[in-house]
C-alpha cells in the first residue's frame, strides 16, 4: 500500500521555472547545480536527484587520471583551484 504526503508546493514562472523549496532540497540532499531528473511512471512525474559522483570520479576530473595514490587536502585543494582556473579564467 502506497501513502502520498505532500512535501511543499511551488509555482511556476512565466519563463516556465521552479523553485525547489528548502525543505525538498534538504531531503534531496542538492543544491545549486545540482541536477533534476524528471520522470513519467504511468502518468505520474517523479522528480529525483540525479546521481552523484564518487571519490574517483572527482579525482579524474581534477586530475585526468584514475586514483592511484592518496592526495593531501593540500593537494587536491591545489588541483581544484587549477580546475576552477581552466574553467573561469584568471592568472
Amino acid at each position: 500500500m502506497s501513502t502520498h504526503m505532500v512535501l511543499a508546493h511551488s509555482k511556476v514562472t512565466s519563463q516556465g521555472q521552479i523553485s525547489v523549496p528548502a525543505s525538498v532540497r534538504q531531503r534531496l540532499g542538492i543544491g545549486p547545480g545540482a541536477v533534476l531528473q524528471w520522470d513519467d511512471l504511468d502518468g505520474t512525474i517523479v522528480v529525483r536527484r540525479l546521481g552523484r559522483f564518487t571519490s574517483a570520479d572527482v579525482h579524474t576530473a581534477l586530475f585526468g587520471e584514475h586514483p592511484q595514490k592518496a592526495r593531501s587536502n593540500a593537494e587536491l585543494k591545489q588541483g581544484i583551484r587549477r580546475k576552477m582556473k581552466e574553467k573561469h579564467g584568471g592568472g
